[in-house]
Formats: structure tokens, C-alpha cells, sequence
């Protein structure tokens, strides 16, 4: 995992712990003073929503228990690897693409971050500038040129 993904998780950790959890205790305790709580649907509710955000932040404490930071100034880009921003052009209908091969946890399509362990990244693994890709994805096998390898 990067630096940047570890602090991002610290930091929602942090705000669940300091922000929601009173939020949600606060909801609790002013539905619990409404009385019956057999019929109570908002105690229920806020109950419910504790224990979605409780089993969040368990989630995200294993996440960042069992993290291992990546040095990125080792990173080489004679070959693609992870933490590398690679620009692919799909021989079959000359899209080019630009994805960064980051941690699955750090995986988000929107920002070009693809998680290693996806098929594409898989493919693309110690492949060099010039070399074809072929990738085996469920609609059949793609074909990739690796255009550039960058940080």
C-alpha cells in the first residue's frame, strides 16, 4: 500500500472514531428516551446503523494491521510493476488508456487506479515498453501495446 492510501484509511478511521460513532450514540440515546423500544423504529434504525459502521471500522483496522507500506522511490519503470502509471493502446480498436497499479485497497476506476490483482494488471506485469499484452478477460482475450511505463 502507499503512503497516501495508509493516511487516507487513518483518516477515515479517525473520523468514524471521533465524528460518526458519537453521532450514532447521540441518535441512540435520544431514540431510547422516546420510550418503548419494542416499536421504536428510529432506535432500531440508529442501532442498525451502528453496527454497520462498527464493522466498518473493524475492517479498516485489519486493513491497516496487515499493511505493508511500498517504498516508493524503489519503484523501477524499465518493466510495468506496481505503483507504476502505465499507458496501454488496445490493438484491436487503438483506445488508449492510462491506468496506475496500486494496492487493492487503493483501487478506484474513476482516478485511473487499478488493483493489481485485476486481469488487466495481472496481464500487464513485467511487460516492457513495445511488448504486446494478450489478456484473458470474460468476454475473450484482449491485446495490448505498452506505450508508457512512468511513477
Amino acid at each position: 500500500m502507499t503512503k497516501e492510501g495508509y493516511d487516507k484509511i487513518l483518516a477515515e478511521i479517525n473520523y468514524l472514531e471521533t465524528v460518526k460513532r458519537p453521532e450514532i450514540s447521540a441518535q441512540i440515546a435520544e431514540a431510547r428516551d422516546k420510550g418503548d423500544l419494542s416499536e421504536n423504529a428510529e432506535y432500531d434504525a440508529a442501532k442498525e446503523a451502528q453496527g454497520i459502521m462498527e464493522t466498518k471500522l473493524a475492517q479498516l483496522k485489519t486493513l491497516i494491521s496487515n499493511a505493508r507500506l511500498i517504498d516508493e522511490s524503489r519503484v523501477q519503470t524499465d518493466e510495468v510493476q506496481i505503483l507504476n502509471k502505465v499507458k496501454i493502446r488496445n490493438v484491436k480498436n487503438n483506445a488508449v488508456m492510462t491506468y496506475t497499479l496500486v494496492s487493492d485497497s487503493e483501487a478506484n476506476l474513476k482516478e485511473g487506479k487499478i488493483a493489481v490483482s485485476t486481469p488487466i494488471a495481472k496481464g500487464l506485469m513485467g511487460k516492457k515498453v513495445g511488448e504486446i499484452a494478450e489478456i484473458k478477460v470474460p468476454s475473450g482475450v484482449m491485446s495490448f501495446e505498452i506505450m508508457d511505463i512512468s511513477i
